[in-house]
Parts: C-alpha cells; sequence; structure tokens
C-alpha cells in the first residue's frame, strides 16, 4: 500500500554552480554548431577549476567553428553568469579546447543510409514524469527548489541584490498527507554572497525569496529555515569546487520524485537519445496528465545503439489511470514516432536551443516562439482524449 503522509526531499542548483558553469558551456557549444548546421553532431564535456576551464569531446560539424569561436563562447558564458573574481573571471581564465572528430565507428552506426533509418546514438533507457503536484505538472520540491534559486539570480542580474553571488544551492522538503504536498518541512539555502554582509544580513536577504515562491502558508518553521548553515561563503564557483558537465542528473529532470536512466542531458546533440528520449518521455507523460487519463505519469523508453526503433515502450500511472495502460503504450506509438529522426523532426530539436536549459531544470519550463522547450507542449491532449472516448 502506497505511503500516504511523508518527507520528500529535493534539491536545485543555480547556475553559477561549477557543474552548472559546466553545463552551461557544454550546452552553448551545441548551439553554436546547430545554429550553423542542424545535423551537426556534437559531444562537449567541460570542466572548471580555479581560473581554468577545458573543453573535450567529439564533433562532426562546420569547420567555420575554431577553436577560438570555441573560447569565446566559454567567456561568454562565464561573463553571462556573472563570475568576475579572483580565482575565476570570464576574462582570465585559461581555456583550453580539446575537440576532435567523431568515431568514424559511431557515426557509421547512427547515421541514415540506403534503407536503414538513423540509429540511436547509444544504448540506453529513458524515462519521463508528470503529476498534478503543480501547474506545469511537475514534483513541488524539485519545482520550488528551482523557482527559489532563479528568483534569486533574477534578482542579483537586475541589480536589485547586489550581494548576492553566483553560486548557490537550494533544498526543499515538503510534507505530504493523504499523497499531496500541504506545506514545507525545512528549506535550506546556500548562496554565495560579498563579504561585507553578515550571516544574518544573507538570512534576511534570502527569505523573501523563499516566502515569494512558496504557496501562502506553506513556509517551514523558524527553526527549520536553513541559510548557509556553514557559515560564511564568500568564495564559490569553480574557485571552490571543481566542476564537470553532466553531474546534476538528478536536478535537471525530477528531483528523485522518478527514475532516471542515468544519461546527462548537457552537452549532447539531440541524436543522442539520452537526451532528445528523455525530452520525449517528459512530452508524452505531460501530455497523459494534462489530457486527465491520470494524475501521474511514468514512461520509459529503451534504444540499442545504432537501430531507430524503440526495444521497448512502458506507461505506469501508479494507480491514477483512467485508461488501459497498455493501449495507452499503443496509442502513444501511434501519435509519435520514437525514433531519434522522429523525435527530432515532431519536436523540432535541431535547433539551437539548449544553452537556456542548463539551470533551474529541463522541464516544468514554458515553452517558447522559437522552439525552445518545446518537450512542455501539450498538443497531443485533444488527440489523446479522442482516443479514448
Amino acid at each position: 500500500m502506497a505511503r500516504k503522509s511523508y518527507l520528500f526531499t529535493s534539491e536545485s542548483v543555480a547556475e553559477g554552480h561549477p557543474d552548472k558553469v559546466c553545463d552551461r558551456i557544454s550546452d552553448a557549444v551545441v548551439d553554436a554548431y546547430l545554429a550553423v548546421e542542424p545535423h551537426a553532431h556534437v559531444a562537449c564535456e567541460t570542466l572548471t577549476t580555479t581560473n581554468r576551464i577545458v573543453i573535450a569531446g567529439e564533433v562532426r560539424g562546420p569547420e567555420t567553428i575554431t577553436r577560438d569561436h570555441i573560447v569565446d563562447i566559454a567567456r561568454a558564458c562565464v561573463r553571462d553568469i556573472g563570475y568576475e573574481q579572483d580565482g575565476f573571471h570570464w576574462k582570465t581564465a585559461e581555456v583550453d579546447v580539446y575537440l576532435h572528430a567523431q568515431s568514424v565507428d559511431i557515426a557509421r552506426g547512427v547515421d541514415a543510409a540506403g534503407n536503414k533509418d538513423e540509429g540511436a546514438g547509444d544504448q540506453g533507457i529513458m524515462f519521463g514524469f508528470a503529476c498534478r503536484e503543480t501547474g506545469v505538472l511537475m514534483p513541488a520540491p524539485i519545482y520550488y527548489s528551482h523557482q527559489i534559486l532563479k528568483s534569486m539570480a533574477e534578482a542579483r542580474h537586475s541589480g536589485a541584490q547586489p550581494d548576492l553571488g553566483p553560486d548557490a544551492k537550494s533544498q526543499v522538503t515538503l510534507l505530504y498527507e493523504n499523497g499531496k504536498p500541504v506545506r514545507a518541512a525545512s528549506v535550506v539555502v546556500s548562496t554565495q554572497h560579498s563579504p561585507d554582509v553578515s550571516i544574518d544580513d544573507v538570512r534576511e536577504i534570502v527569505r523573501p525569496y523563499v516566502l515569494d515562491v512558496l504557496p501562502e502558508g506553506w513556509m517551514c518553521p523558524e527553526d527549520e529555515f536553513y541559510v548557509n548553515p556553514t557559515g560564511r561563503f564568500v568564495i564559490g564557483g569553480p574557485d571552490g569546487d571543481a566542476g564537470l558537465t553532466g553531474r546534476k542528473i538528478i536536478v535537471d529532470t525530477y528531483g528523485g520524485a522518478a527514475p532516471h536512466g542515468g544519461g546527462a542531458f548537457s552537452g549532447k546533440d539531440p541524436t543522442k537519445v539520452d537526451r532528445s528520449a528523455a525530452y520525449a518521455c517528459r512530452y508524452l507523460a505531460k501530455n497523459v496528465v494534462a489530457a486527465d487519463l491520470a494524475d501521474k505519469c511514468t514512461i520509459q523508453i529503451s534504444y540499442a545503439i545504432g537501430v531507430s526503433k524503440p526495444l521497448s515502450l512502458y506507461v505506469d500511472t501508479h494507480g491514477t489511470g483512467r485508461v488501459d495502460e497498455q493501449k495507452l503504450e499503443s496509442v502513444l506509438s501511434e501519435l509519435v514516432d520514437l525514433s531519434p529522426r522522429g523525435i527530432r523532426e515532431h519536436l523540432k530539436l535541431d535547433r539551437p536551443i539548449y544553452a537556456r536549459t542548463a539551470a533551474y531544470g529541463h522541464f516544468g519550463r514554458e515553452p517558447e516562439p522559437d522552439g525552445g522547450f518545446s518537450w512542455e507542449r501539450v498538443d497531443l491532449v485533444d488527440a489523446l482524449r479522442s482516443a479514448f472516448g
């Protein structure tokens, strides 16, 4: 029997977190290639540490994108995030680029040729999830964790909060009763700050952003509100801790409220099903819930490298479904071609829309006019309702 009353926690990290700096740079490289060649292949990894950025991986795309171009992209990302500190500065950091041509063996398996459709870029499993806990059909703990940091970052960029630094983390624990979130049991926010403010000052700077994000009456007890619990946090970002692309896969998805296949998103072009198929799973799950066919939905897809057809599609509505799950699997497969090419074409993923995904989650965002976050659309609702009468 499912538990009805419990605590559940999710965390988020800000755009200035060392790992997120890396995700931003890697996705900006993907965007640079797709802006010139929509069918470019990119697998880009970034490492950051004190005043050093290392970019490595493999690409197949236009030679007009040179090493100097990649260096400029990295510096622009760091500048936009806001790092101008002695140990990590957009202008003075050393940038090393080790991008090379894509393996011919991988290219042979992935490319379409003759009667062979384009194959998956790797084997693996991908998951998507949606639920009714928030208006954007995301689990509440991760959604509020993201929103706290996003609102703080907006205030920092606007100049409204000049004492906040780029590096920050949040963690929200919600109390669930009868399976639904009812209030925050604890909130943790750690944020980089200027040396001119005290720990008490930082606490009061942070407080209104938490209050504004949480629903009215949901604020945790005062003794469960933790701001910079270790104390001073002046040295932050890659100067304080090394960063790597792809280390925040739970932050990027559902905050632990749903399964994860293990593959990271950032730095990968949409031929990599780690990214595109995870987006497709979210798209399908969100439309199932939006169509009122279930209150909660998990979808899994699996692939083999070089094979275009998915090996499996699994739907779980967690006992909340109002339709047959086996039939739902069949209907979803008919509505969307889940081959790598089919996903890319349906969601129009061959566009430079990825740098914006690198912080505050890939899911639960608003679809944008230029095609950003296209996987958040709910344009299958009518077809799904029609299929089930």
